[in-house]
């Protein structure tokens, strides 16, 4: 009998439908942003991925067709580089050695300024001095490279054509020196943000040992700051094996197979923006060329990021 007056009252009785609570209900839409924002994370990698594979496949399948007609051997070790002639060559040994050059050229003055001016910034300037030249630097870095070659073409070369008499209007000379100082704030500026990440707990040990401020400077900021201010030097090696403008208007361009720098020479981006300028015709085995060639600078600019990338993880481990 109690049982049925249980059932009367449950019949009677109105339900209503379960509701999630508000905390719950906040917490699963964060949780729906959270996934959301992650797959447009994940898209924007996703879309780096893809260009980089792109790249590397339009490189390597027109090439491909160079290859066919040009041998390998040949396109490595021939001395000559003259597609635009009917006897055309296509050794790009000529092209290396002018890229090679006027790369170590802008090193030797980027690395030792840009080091310099990272050891200021970081351990010497005073905080006002520094908040002052930092942006000078960054200015420097956004000039475009158009304008730094027209600067190595009307400024440096005549002065260094007062110093060296009979020096070409074109030379890798004034291109590298200039590039040298269009990669100073790169280093630069990354070097000083790698030693000012030193604690400031080894500079105060090395104080208190009696080190003067070069001395901490020297040995204990830059040995612990080493990764850094190499990843510092790779980029700026990088930056200067793809420099286009400033070596294509101040090293001239003829394929020279010489390691003088003050001889003139053509690199290999420049060569590339030759062709792009319609000297050669579409479809052509001298306009494919370029991939060929392109091809080059990037496995060159890859095995250097490789190397960098193996040196900066020794010293990571050694400090």
């Amino acid at each position: 009998m109690q049982d049925a007056n249980s059932m009367e009252s449950l019949e009677g009785a109105s339900f209503e439908p379960l509701r999630v609570s508000d905390r719950l209900a906040r917490k699963a839409l964060r949780h729906t942003k959270e996934r959301v924002i992650e797959a447009l994370l994940f898209g924007a990698a996703g879309v780096s991925v893809l260009t980089t594979v792109g790249i590397v496949w339009v490189l390597v399948s027109e090439s491909y067709h160079f290859f066919t007609v040009v041998p390998i051997w040949s396109f490595l070790t021939d001395t000559m580089w003259t597609p635009l002639f009917a006897d055309a060559h296509y050794g790009i040994l000529p092209l290396l050695a002018g890229t090679l050059t006027t790369s170590l050229v802008a090193l030797v003055v980027a690395i030792p300024l840009g080091t310099t001016i990272a050891i200021y910034l970081s351990e010497f300037a005073r905080p006002a001095v520094r908040e002052a030249v930092k942006p000078f630097l960054e200015l420097l870095g956004g000039i475009p490279s158009i304008v730094y070659g027209y600067f190595a073409l009307i400024v440096v070369i005549p002065l260094l054509q007062l110093l060296i008499p009979g020096l070409p209007g074109f030379n890798m000379l004034g291109a590298g020196i200039v590039m040298g100082i269009a990669i100073i704030p790169y280093v630069s500026s990354l070097a000083e943000d790698a030693m000012r990440a030193v604690p400031m707990s080894m500079r105060e040990g090395s104080y208190a040992m009696g080190g003067t401020k070069f001395q901490t400077a020297v040995r204990v900021v830059i040995p612990a700051a080493l990764s850094g201010i190499l990843s510092a030097y790779i980029l700026g090696i990088s930056r200067a094996v793809g420099e286009t403008m400033i070596v294509a208007v101040a090293a001239g361009m003829q394929p020279n197979f010489t390691m003088n720098p003050m001889e003139p020479a053509q690199t290999i981006s420049a060569y590339i923006v030759q062709v792009a300028l319609g000297d050669l015709p579409h479809g052509s085995i001298g306009y494919q060329s370029i991939f060929a060639a392109g091809l080059s600078l990037m496995v060159m600019t890859l095995l250097l990021n490789v190397a960098g990338h193996f040196v900066r993880r020794r010293y990571r481990e050694a400090y």
